[in-house]
């Protein structure tokens, strides 16, 4: 890249020219400069992802038209939809009562608890989104551990673990599956058949793990512990049923559209969004003017804009590493490493988003991938051929992010409501769980691409 035009139609010197330096350098330089102080969170990453999108348009490597070219609109309208119907939905108190109820279910045996709020974190993960889900749950199980008498850690442990494996079954559960579906043009359906299963066998796994570590300390809590806990009254959780009602309505109306909407050109992106604009209708319209718009004013407020801010400059980061050719020059070298066989490439993809995604933030790992696995597509046949890599980054992204606790978003959300607890998760304390539990569904997961695709 020599040149770019100007607004009169002439050319100019890029920086680089000017500079005497090869594009491909700069804009190596501004992504590893943005992962390595992602790493440190000295940064809020908004910011971080802002300033290197804009350094990719400053420093010529894309021009302002390829750099809003390269946003993938229907992923943050997808998060935006969504969050506001979630925002909406948890003013209804339905997240605590389900989770009350269940506690109840289980007549408030701390071990059976303990499951039930796991599953009950993978399920909301499947159809909200893992970090939302693990919002919504974490206060309550802190109120519920509090009445135990008990350490919150075992529990918040569960939910991390639960959230990701739960995220990882359909298209809204985990960013990382927003992002690939709307890049591949992949359909709720088609999250829902290919990975559905195998999430439906590692929470069973995980289950299963979870209890065998906990059930002797989880044991010994005295039962007038869980008579505080029975106690409780689920029904005085839900605050509005009217809200509630309209708000299951809509969501049920959104997940529809997720799964016919495809057939018919209708991008995720527009059913959300479709649903957050009902549900505030619904919510808010018979509300007066100044009222409405405080109560609109309020919901939007509560979308974590730092996420869709991190997103929208992440993309074109991506934009400018993928216009310099350093993504086709690694999909290139992947291909030789693994002489362009296609089981082969798919299990290294498989593996290095596994264990990159347990070191690096998964949604940064997942956006940076996407065009490699794009250039792979001419070599074995056409985007339906490559698919198996598309399921192989989605599984090992979403899975890997439960390594530590920088893997996935959901992860340090939970691990903030530990410090405000102060019941810290520590670093170390949480790897020497995590990490061979992610390996071990890695192995699963790696089965089950062999068996179902090759």
């Amino acid at each position: 890249m020599t040149t770019q035009s100007n607004s009169h139609g002439g050319a100019t010197l890029s920086v680089p020219d000017l500079l005497g330096v090869d594009p491909v350098w700069i804009a190596t330089g501004i992504l590893i400069l943005v992962y390595a102080v992602l790493i440190t969170e000295k940064v809020n990453r908004a910011i971080l992802a802002m300033l290197g999108a804009s350094l990719m348009v400053l420093f010529g490597i894309i021009n302002q038209e390829q750099a809003i070219g390269g946003v993938d609109s229907n992923t943050l309208a997808l998060l935006i939809g969504m969050m506001v119907i979630v925002g909406i939905t948890s003013k209804c108190g339905l997240f605590q009562y389900v989770a009350i109820k269940a506690a109840k279910t289980v007549n408030a045996n701390p071990t059976g608890i303990l499951i039930m709020l796991t599953l009950i974190t993978a399920v909301f993960s499947a159809l909200l989104d893992n970090v939302t889900t693990v919002l919504l749950i974490a206060p309550i199980t802190l109120l519920i551990t509090d009445a135990l008498e008990t350490r919150v850690f075992p529990f918040f442990i569960a939910e991390i673990l639960a959230s990701n494996v739960g995220g990882t079954a359909t298209l809204i559960g985990d960013p990382p599956n927003i992002i690939i579906g709307s890049a591949a043009g992949l359909s709720f359906n088609e999250f829902v058949v290919n990975l559905a299963p195998i999430s439906a066998i590692c929470l069973v796994v995980l289950t299963g793990i979870i209890y065998l570590m906990n059930r002797k300390e989880l044991a010994a809590i005295p039962a007038e512990a869980s008579a505080r806990i029975m106690k409780f009254k689920e029904n005085e959780a839900i605050t509005d049923k009217p809200l509630m009602f309209k708000s299951l309505s809509v969501l049920g109306l959104v997940i529809f559209g997720f799964v016919v909407g495809h057939g018919y050109g209708v991008q995720p992106g527009t059913s959300a969004l479709a649903g957050a604009a009902l549900l505030m209708l619904l919510a808010y319209g018979h509300q007066d003017g100044e009222e409405q718009s405080e109560s609109v004013h309020h919901i939007f407020g509560e979308v974590e804009w730092v996420t869709i801010f991190f997103f929208g400059g992440l993309f074109v980061i991506v934009a400018g590493v993928e216009h310099v050719g350093l993504l086709a020059f690694f999909g290139e070298k992947v291909l030789e490493l693994t002489q362009g066989d296609l089981m082969m490439t798919s299990f290294f993809i498989f593996w290095a988003s596994g264990i990159l995604s347990a070191i690096l933030d998964n949604i940064p790992f997942v956006a940076t991938m996407i065009p490699l696995i794009e250039s792979t597509a001419d070599t074995f046949g056409g985007p339906e051929a490559i698919e198996p890599l598309w399921w192989s980054l989605a599984l090992g992204a979403c899975l890997g992010g439960n390594g530590t606790l920088l893997g996935a978003s959901a992860n340090l959300t939970v691990a903030a409501f530990a410090e405000k607890a102060k019941q810290p998760i520590g670093f170390i304390a949480f790897v020497k769980i995590a990490f061979p539990i992610m390996i071990l569904t890695l192995m699963i997961a790696n089965v089950y691409i062999w068996l179902r695709y090759f």
